[in-house]
């Protein structure tokens, strides 16, 4: 996400509630919130060297930094413009200065026929996970498959148009089409418009303790010069992927106060097609394979356990490209993640995890204490 300095943000921010002050009876009044995350890292192997063998990796996929350290923290701010738009922003205030925008976008409140159109900058609809921001994940990182393929979101400028059917079981189509600038695509192609994305998704209740959501999306992309592996590789070519997911959750009689359980997981199937240069050169056409499955249990009020299990099918990459970091020499890389975390109330969360990470040849074995904060309004979660 492009950056710009600190200073003049929150100056910035004053001057956008100054406008917004009432004149004559014409109030606003948004939601705002502040979410404060930190953790403790430990590693055996050297976080800096982390590699996902026979993988690209975009520069932020990497571990998060060894001992304590603050993670960004984001500032949200939401409100209806008027009974015809809403519109969000969303800043992530990096520790070392400097403010990301993450989110920023306009929605429609009241088109026809189940229509809703959104503008900005977002967060595109790849699959369960990629929407949600990080602290909404179950676990302090996101699955090797979003890591892998989409250097961990994929959020971008574009437009969004959705269908909600009028059906009784829910069921939603869209369309995205994004400027083409971040990772996996690069170089804003297509004439600024160089990603397109379709997807599907459906859900329902089976009964009053369980529901279901599932979906479908496709990703299509063009990707000019993009810098992967702290700018030693480079890539261009297309990029494809389809990703295929599905989530149930249980709660006793519909009530998840003191107990819940979720389950979610996805298959994730990747085509890089084009050629790369730098530390490794040379034509590439690759289908790349990833899943995760993971079970959330909420056992009494505030306190969860979880486990998931991740896995990665990198192919050979070719003989132009053997022996480069693009060949993952016969490994398949692979995770498998347990939690714990407390939650006081919905404003506040503490999580122990271990990982036990063979992304590469090395085994890993990784423990991280996170805590996550929120100030101030927010809105409710999605599904």
């Amino acid at each position: 996400m492009p950056a710009i300095p600190l200073r003049g943000k929150l100056t910035l921010v004053l001057l956008l509630f100054s406008a917004a002050l009432p004149a004559a009876q014409n109030a606003f009044n948004p939601e705002i919130s502040l979410i404060l995350s930190g953790q403790y890292a430990h590693y055996r192997q050297d976080p800096d060297r982390y590699r996902i063998a026979g993988l690209p990796l975009a520069d932020e996929a990497g571990l998060l930094p060894a001992g304590l350290s603050l993670a960004e923290s984001e500032l949200v701010i939401s409100a209806n413009a008027d009974d015809r738009f809403y519109g969000r922003f969303t800043g992530a205030i990096a520790p070392e200065g400097g403010l990301a925008v993450e989110e920023a976008f306009v929605q429609t409140l009241d088109l026809p026929a189940g229509l809703t159109l959104q503008a900005g900058r977002f967060y595109s609809e790849l699959g369960y996970q990629n929407s949600r921001h990080a602290h909404q994940w179950d676990f302090v990182d996101q699955p090797l498959a979003y890591r892998a393929f989409l250097g961990n979101q994929y959020g971008d400028d574009g437009l969004q148009l959705r269908w909600l059917a009028p059906t009784e079981t829910f069921l939603e189509l869209g369309a995205e089409v994004f400027r083409g600038a971040a990772y996996p695509s690069a170089g804003a192609s297509r004439g600024g418009a160089g990603t397109r994305v379709l997807f599907v998704t459906g859900g329902g209740d089976i009964d009053v303790s369980q529901s279901w959501k599932a979906g479908l999306s496709l990703f299509d992309s063009r990707a000019e010069q993009r810098l992967s592996d702290g700018g030693n590789l480079r890539f261009s070519g297309d990029v494809r992927q389809w990703t295929l997911y599905g989530v149930w959750k249980w709660a006793p009689r519909g009530n998840p106060y003191e107990r819940n359980l979720i389950v979610q997981g996805a298959f994730m199937q990747n085509r890089e097609r084009g050629s790369y240069g730098g530390s490794a050169t040379g034509p590439i056409d690759a289908r790349r394979q990833g899943a995760y499955l993971q079970a959330v249990y909420q056992f009494r009020h505030g306190w969860r356990t979880g486990l998931r299990l991740d896995a990665l099918r990198v192919p050979d990459p070719g003989s132009a490209l053997r022996g480069s970091p693009l060949d993952p020499a016969g490994h398949t890389p692979r995770r498998v993640s347990l939690m714990v975390d407390y939650a006081h109330s919905e404003f506040s969360r503490i999580r122990l995890q271990y990982n036990r990470d063979e992304s590469g040849p090395r085994p890993d074995d990784q423990w991280t204490v996170q805590y996550t904060m929120s100030l101030g309004a927010h809105g409710a979660h999605r599904f």
